[in-house]
């Protein structure tokens, strides 16, 4: 999927489609913004994932995820997965980065991604220090929470700094990380089954209680 990306930034530049290829700019300023204008998009798709109601039955497949570790960086439901990449392209040509840009943004997310998400956990005092930048795994462990405030926040993926920009950090959750439920609230097993799991967003509400983060 990443290589979609990748794609439209050539054919971008090749044909002079977006902002970046309407004018000439040092090399370093089209990677930052790159990097910063697909992370804060990241970001939005985040935070309206869990705002817009038939979008949360998609993204809910990833929050049922009660393990949290590595592979639940890419539990993602396919259409969301084609949802999210039709937006990046879309922003891709309006922007016209480099793909060299876009190569090493997927490289980023991605890594970041199974970072933050895996079952580990970092000295305090590294932490801290980390994600004032970047987003750990202590952080976005709370934004997994089954509290509704916690589940509401740290929606970054990459940087950490939208987060703090939105005032949609949270340091820490309420409970202790070794003891926070994680999940959604009427969590059960049957979101361990691929084939239920694919058919989740079209559940019956009712069975499921789909709308309650």
């Amino acid at each position: 999927m990443p290589f979609l990306a990748i794609g439209a930034a050539v054919d971008a530049h090749a044909n002079g489609f977006g902002i970046l290829n309407a004018f000439e700019a040092p090399t370093w300023i089209t990677w930052v913004v790159t990097i910063l204008a697909l992370d804060f998009a990241i970001w939005v798709q985040h935070v309206v994932t869990h705002k817009v109601p038939l979008l949360w039955r998609l993204h809910q497949v990833h929050h049922a995820d009660t393990e949290m570790d590595v592979t639940t960086a890419i539990r993602f439901h396919p259409i969301e997965i084609g949802l999210s990449m039709t937006l990046k392209v879309g922003l891709i040509y309006l922007l016209g980065p480099p793909a060299a840009a876009v190569l090493l943004f997927e490289v980023l997310l991605n890594g970041s991604a199974m970072f933050n998400h895996a079952n580990i956990r970092l000295p305090l005092w590294l932490d801290r220090v980390l994600r004032r930048v970047i987003v750990t795994p202590d952080m976005h462990r709370v934004h997994h929470s089954i509290d509704r405030r916690e589940h509401d926040s740290n929606y970054g993926f990459f940087l950490s700094i939208w987060d703090h920009m939105f005032s949609t950090h949270v340091a820490q959750p309420r409970l202790p990380h070794e003891t926070m439920p994680i999940g959604l609230r009427w969590q059960d097993r049957r979101p361990s089954g691929l084939r239920w799991s694919l058919l989740l967003p079209f559940q019956n509400p009712k069975k499921t209680d789909v709308t309650k983060p």
